[in-house]
């Protein structure tokens, strides 16, 4: 289920039915972020140029900054993205930051493992197993 603002996307939640009355199929934003979504998980797209807002806490901003870093088939463990926001013993906060992210695929905090390729969690839909599905379309190697 997509939202958004007049000019960006702000959210994503991962459901298994979108309610009828979340249909705005007018919304320019959300058009492009179902399309976008839909070209993804056709396997043709790899980035996505849909605005997004993000709103948040200046630390989760910069975790959800340095997502956007992580290329299509790339990881980065917490511990990676503690040491490059300077915080190299910040591992737990940075995971917290990264669950609170408002618009996951988009912003890809799938991309993100535990030590070695383990998967440690994943906040949306349906948790590791939509994590999984995820990886698994980006041709990314896990352990579990």
């Amino acid at each position: 289920m997509l939202t958004a603002d007049s000019r960006a996307l702000v959210g994503l939640s991962i459901v298994k039915r979108v309610p009828p009355s979340a249909d705005n199929s007018t919304h320019q934003v959300l058009q492009q972020a179902r399309r976008e979504l839909d070209q993804y998980f056709a396997g043709t797209r790899k980035h996505f140029d849909v605005p997004v807002e993000l709103m948040g806490t200046a630390f989760q901003r910069s975790i959800w900054n340095l997502l956007t870093k992580i290329h299509f088939g790339d990881t980065v463990s917490y511990g990676e993205l503690a040491e490059k926001v300077g915080k190299p013993h910040a591992a737990r906060a940075i995971g917290g930051a990264v669950g609170a992210n408002p618009v996951p695929i988009i912003v890809p905090c799938h991309r993100v493992m535990g030590v070695s390729g383990l998967i440690t969690g994943y906040s949306a839909g349906d948790g590791i197993s939509t994590k999984k599905v995820l990886l698994d379309l980006e041709g990314i190697a896990y352990r579990f």
